[in-house]
């Protein structure tokens, strides 16, 4: 990521996140939260492209699995 992500919205939280059984084993249990924002990235080639993000977080725990779900230009 190049840059601060922007626009973040709440996806899902607590029971609503199809793998909190997981996160909580593999991370710690929190307040896990599934959320969506839009960032610049740099890619292997060296391009940038600002692309849409998905990741978990948790109070004490941070950001964890960010994933590109899809890029926002041409």
């Amino acid at each position: 990521m190049i840059g601060e992500i922007t626009d973040v919205e709440l996806i899902a939280r607590s029971t609503g996140i199809r793998d909190l059984s997981r996160l909580n084993r593999q991370y710690g249990k929190g307040k896990w939260r599934k959320l969506k924002g839009y960032a610049l990235i740099r890619l292997i080639n060296g391009r940038e492209r600002r692309a849409e993000l998905h990741w978990y977080e948790a109070h004490g725990i941070g950001r964890r699995e960010i994933k590109r779900k899809r890029y926002l230009d041409s």
